[in-house]
């Protein structure tokens, strides 16, 4: 378990099925909150046209994400149609101990690694208004065969029951609505008493204030 109590920064976790609205809520998030990060992984495929190293991924080699991943380095990692991807737990640590706010747009399994070794991280689940909402949506953006959007509808059931174990959970049926929610969210956990603490520890020195042993 990674100790980041003291951190200043804090990380949120984004969880959502395909089509529910996870990267246009996050995306505009990022817009009005640019003291959020989002996390950046290490891919071993290569850099498809206009993509930078550091922007969209930190490209790298299979031997040097191999040795990353065998010395502790990432919070989670996987290998998807021969390439591997991580989220590299030192960046993130890095970030937060620096007051930077950290966030991840993640599956609900690599949320479960996460919690693991930042037990204050906060996972928010994004959750469609119905089912039947979630397949107009995945048919109008118009980026899958049908086969593959029955495919991802079967898999939005299971990746849905994971839901409560969330700590907020966001249902965007009307966009600007989840995206106040997901605001809201974000400046309620800054307000914690530890991230309070590490940002603002010459105040609560001055007024006496101690964290409580734990």
């Amino acid at each position: 378990m990674t100790d980041a109590k003291h951190a200043a920064g804090s990380l949120f976790m984004v969880v959502a099925p395909s089509g529910a609205g996870k990267s246009t809520l996050v995306n505009a998030l990022l817009a009005q909150e640019p003291a959020i990060k989002l996390s950046i992984s290490y891919t071993t495929r290569p850099p498809r046209p206009a993509e930078q190293h550091g922007r969209e991924y930190y490209f790298t080699t299979v031997d040097d994400f191999l040795h990353r991943r065998e010395a502790g380095e990432f919070l989670e990692s996987a290998e998807v149609h021969g390439n591997y991807y991580g989220t590299s737990r030192l960046l993130i640590e890095a970030e937060m101990r620096a007051g930077t706010d950290v966030l991840l747009e993640i599956d609900w399994q690599g949320a479960q690694q996460v919690k693991k070794q930042f037990p204050n991280a906060a996972g928010i689940f994004i959750l469609p208004p119905s089912i039947t909402a979630l397949e107009e949506r995945l048919k109008k953006r118009g980026q899958d065969e049908p086969h593959i959007i029955t495919r991802r509808l079967l898999a939005a059931g299971g990746e849905i029951a994971h839901a409560p174990e969330f700590e907020y959970v966001i249902i965007n049926q009307e966009f600007a609505t989840a995206l106040s929610e997901l605001t809201a969210i974000v400046k309620a956990t800054r307000c914690r008493f530890a991230q309070q603490a590490a940002r603002n520890a010459p105040l609560f020195a001055q007024l006496g204030i101690h964290a409580n042993p734990v």
